[in-house]
């Protein structure tokens, strides 16, 4: 099942299949989100999905959601 992804502030859009990592699918379109250990502990890769919950990229896959995806990215100058 297709997704779109749609990255805030960017304002970029890709589609994406369910399952497939998160920060794969921001790479695929360009989209930088930091990342520190990969385990989701240190926080360096939280994003927030449109209804305002808090995820760690690093260890999120595309949810089986509507057909899009709002990612809102933090901007940390700490990482």
């Amino acid at each position: 099942m297709a997704v779109r992804v749609h990255f805030l502030p960017d304002d970029v859009t890709v589609n994406a299949e369910v399952g497939e990592p998160l920060l794969d699918v921001a790479d695929r379109a360009g989209v930088f989100i930091p990342t520190g250990c990969l385990m989701g502990s240190c926080h360096a890769c939280t994003v927030e999905i449109e209804d305002g919950k808090v995820i760690r990229a690093c260890i999120t896959a595309v949810p089986p959601v509507q057909s899009e995806l709002v990612i809102n990215l933090y901007s940390d100058p700490t990482w």
